[in-house]
């Protein structure tokens, strides 16, 4: 056993906040390292000492193994930790901090690497007795490969060295199949340095299942069965769950042996996860392993009591697994949700911004793994997840609901998020019966924000408005002191105008002289119940750190209230509401640029596919913007020719900035 005493966290967010909390636990001091763009990161404040390390992006902070192992002898570690993602799954990594003289809390190079490339891990898989699906593999080459004949539509490209959804494409007709592995490939350069992909059937209405594994030095491997990562978007999971409401006793005995057949195999160590997919039968086939600790490991930690971070730093002191195949079971049922900086009705597009405002509820209690305070910025250097929430039940439906309840009750202000899809996915009749697949978010009506009532929409501009006059006569430098009611002669009521869910709103308020006021409240769509005017007494009974107690008609309402510039968030007991608050004097709109194109997003220019003078078809590629780990594609609308090119490659770009201007050819 090689005790270990000074721990070096080769990640950043909410993962090194987590290893941080297990190494503390077990007596070892923490070593964090940073960009320079997380310098005020929780991660870093919470570390007992911090290393930064010099650059910008990824490829010269997080990935740069010499920098990591710079910050390890200089903070005396003797023992590096790699998280998930960044350098975690690098054989070259382990190897070299293993040739440093450290302990790395990760399995042996030879199976990183041997499993790091889906092709070589297929193959392997298959001699192993575990079940592997047809594969097409596709050299570096753009040549067109037809598929063979044990191999129908649809299919999948997966780049061989990738993840996480990169380098992935479906495809349903073969005319489409050649510029699907072409783009593929490309995706595969960028992120992996490695083009090559396969292809293999894509398995309609199927489910993703991975099971956990551990393995030591002293000849032990165990599995702590199941996680079900169905739900997802863009093939990457959004909510995990343990155990699998779907498998059987048997079926979860035959997958736990196949992955503890897949880490012999490979002579594994330490944690692991072997993923499979099932079919409707409820046969499965190998998928991959991940050589590292998953994102999702939260849940199986719920359901079988065991600190998973724990075990890995133990392994890797040279310790036994602490406990025996027999002595798991599991208990209850958990549930996590990815919470990310995207905006579900812009097709899952990253958002950018500062948190205005990060405070989890302390009701219901859950688990909140966040690599973000109130003050953070969310920029597109990094991956756009803002936490994991993990709920823990007696019973599926109970942790589902437990999830929405403290999803809902978050405040979180200032970025565009997916919470409101979350809620609604978790609370949606397929997810709560058991039987959302893979195809879920697009098969469903699952709702990707949610739709106020009109009622909720009558309290929150409410609540906005009189908090707004509160606010204005607290500023008040002269007169401050009088009561609000005091006036010379009548005055016309005041008002504020709100859009919010789509509507225009109006309130209008007067103060009374019991320092109640008379609200009526206008506006909406033509054929929406607002555009009759809704007429009510309310009045504002405390108002300090953002708490509001409004009476309205008698009824009174609990809700929390922040503002920023025209922008106003109310949170009550059905969830956040974000209003603009309109000015008194519009500001003359622009007219747009006809034909002009604009960035979806913020991000980096990473290709630029026309010149000048261009002639493109409908949907012809124009421009690649690069965001928070994925590439986001700038597409012809229509016939017609490149007039103008406002950005080339590696420019900055924000969301909405004009890109290309395109002249319609008639």
């Amino acid at each position: 056993m090689t005790p270990i005493r000074r721990l070096l966290i080769a990640n950043r967010g909410e993962i090194a906040r987590r290893i941080t909390r297990s190494a503390r636990s077990a007596g070892a001091v923490v070593i964090a390292v940073y960009a320079p763009s997380d310098a005020e990161a929780p991660h870093v404040k919470e570390a007992d000492l911090s290393i930064a390390l010099m650059g910008s992006t990824a490829a010269d902070t997080y990935l740069d193994i010499g920098q990591i192992l710079a910050a390890a002898r200089e903070t005396g570690a003797d023992a590096v930790h790699p998280g998930y993602g960044f350098l975690s799954e690098r054989a070259e990594f382990a190897s070299a901090v293993l040739a440093a003289g450290l302990i790395w809390v990760g399995p042996p190079p030879k199976a990183i690497a041997a499993m790091g490339d889906k092709l070589s891990a297929k193959r392997l898989m298959s001699t192993a007795g575990v079940p592997v699906l047809p594969t097409l593999e596709i050299g570096t080459s753009d040549e067109f490969y037809a598929l063979p004949p044990d191999m129908r539509m649809p299919v999948i490209v997966k780049a061989s060295a990738g993840g996480g959804g990169k380098g992935m494409r479906v495809v349903t007709a073969s005319e489409e199949l050649p510029e699907a592995i072409m783009g593929a490939q490309r995706e595969a350069r960028a992120y992996f340095g490695d083009p090559t992909v396969f292809v293999e059937p894509y398995i309609a209405d199927a489910r993703h299942v991975e099971i956990q594994i551990l393995a030591d030095d002293h000849g032990n491997v165990v599995h702590c069965f199941e996680r079900d990562c169905s739900i997802q978007r863009r093939h990457q999971k959004v909510i995990e769950e343990a155990p699998s409401p779907t498998l059987d006793d048997k079926q979860r005995r035959a997958m736990g042996a196949a992955a503890i057949a897949a880490a012999v195999v490979t002579d594994y160590r330490g944690a692991g996860t072997v993923e499979f997919v099932v079919d409707p039968s409820g046969e499965f086939w190998f998928l991959e392993v991940n050589t590292r600790l998953q994102v999702e490991h939260p849940v199986t930690e719920a359901v079988t009591g065991i600190d998973l971070v724990r075990e890995q730093l133990q392994i890797a002191a040279g310790l036994p697994i602490s406990f025996a195949q027999d002595d798991l079971a599991i208990e209850g049922h958990a549930i996590e949700a990815r919470l990310y900086a995207e905006d579900p009705e812009a097709g899952f597009l990253p958002a950018t911004g500062t948190l205005l405002e990060w405070t989890p509820p302390t009701d219901p209690n859950v688990r909140w793994d966040s690599g973000v305070e109130t003050g953070s910025v969310v920029g597109v250097e990094w991956d756009p997840m803002l936490a994991k929430v993990i709920a823990h039940a007696p019973t599926r439906t109970e942790a589902a609901l437990r999830l929405a309840l403290a999803l809902s009750r978050l405040r979180v202000r200032g970025v565009v998020t997916n919470r409101e899809f979350l809620v609604s996915a978790l609370g949606h009749p397929q997810f709560l019966s058991g039987q959302a697949t893979t195809d879920f978010v697009r098969s469903t009506s699952v709702a990707l924000a949610r739709v106020p009532s009109h009622k909720e929409i009558v309290t929150a501009v409410g609540v906005a408005a009189l908090v707004g006059q509160s606010m204005r006569v607290s500023a008040m430098p002269v007169l401050a002191s009088l009561p609000g009611r005091w006036h010379t002669g009548a005055l016309p009521a005041s008002s504020t105008t709100f859009a919010v869910g789509g509507q225009i709103i109006t309130v209008y308020y007067e103060r009374q002289r019991d320092d109640s006021f008379a609200l009526t409240i206008t506006g909406g769509l033509v054929d929406d119940p607002l555009s009759e005017p809704v007429s009510s007494t309310a009045r504002l009974h405390t108002y300090g750190s953002g708490s509001v107690h409004l009476e309205i008609d008698g009824k009174r309402t609990v809700a929390h209230v922040a503002c920023q510039d025209s922008k106003w968030w109310v949170q009550t007991e059905q969830g956040d509401l974000v209003l603009e608050e309109l000015p008194r004097f519009p500001e003359p709109e622009v007219p747009d640029i006809v034909g002009g194109l604009r960035a979806p997003l913020s991000g980096i220019t990473v290709q630029v596919a026309v010149d000048l003078g261009t002639v493109v078809q409908p949907g012809e590629l124009l421009m690649v913007i690069e965001a928070m780990k994925m590439e986001h594609r700038v597409l012809a609308p229509y016939l017609g020719t490149v007039t103008e090119l406002l950005a080339v490659t590696g420019d900055h770009v924000a969301g909405g900035d004009l890109l290309v201007v395109l002249e319609a050819e008639v």
